[in-house]
């Protein structure tokens, strides 16, 4: 399993895009944040009111340099129906990636072998590769987009101003940290 600031193994993956299968490779995405959002399943309850969610969001990721994937172990003709068969799913302009062996799911830890699903999990991985978050949870727990966009701005403002960290519930614009200075006297 990739743990937090190694560098994510190389891999691809069919895809269903913008009205089209593809094959899609992580390294395309070099020099690009990427989220990925690991889900269930399609025709799913909770997964699509998170994905329509991440669509919403999805020009504010785009704004600061980040593409959003979608990973579950349905094959791409399933992602296709999804999207045709549910308004929700229609709005998706992100990749949504197939992994029916579960290869891409097991190298983030988040394959359930009795189920041949993935758990919820978000990754957040840097312009160089490199892993920089991560959250898994039970699958009847939906997650926030908003929060995933506010975990990406934070790990990009620590990336681009070197000695400062971002404080609980940072969020842009707000007093960061220089560790060594503010603290000293404090604790």
């Amino acid at each position: 399993m990739i743990r937090i600031n190694e560098t994510v193994p190389e891999f691809s993956a069919d895809a269903y895009d913008n009205d089209e299968e593809r094959k899609v490779k992580l390294s395309e995405y070099r020099g690009k944040w990427v989220v990925m959002l690991f889900y269930p399943a399609d025709f799913t309850f909770v997964c699509p009111t998170e994905l329509s969610e991440a669509a919403d969001h999805y020009e504010e990721f785009k704004k600061i340099g980040a593409e959003i994937l979608s990973v579950s172990t349905d094959r791409v003709e399933v992602h296709k129906a999804w999207h045709d068969a549910s308004a929700s799913i229609k709005k998706i302009k992100y990749p949504m990636l197939a992994d029916p062996t579960g290869r891409i799911c097991r190298m983030f830890g988040t394959f359930i072998d009795e189920e041949g699903k993935s758990l919820r999990g978000t990754f957040i991985i840097d312009p160089d590769g490199k892993l920089k978050a991560m959250d898994v949870h039970d699958n009847d727990i939906g997650r926030s987009s908003a929060e995933i966009l506010r975990k990406l701005q934070a790990a990009k403002y620590v990336r681009d101003h070197g000695g400062e960290v971002c404080p609980a519930s940072w969020k842009p614009g707000a007093k960061t940290i220089k560790p060594g200075l503010d603290l000293v006297g404090k604790i």
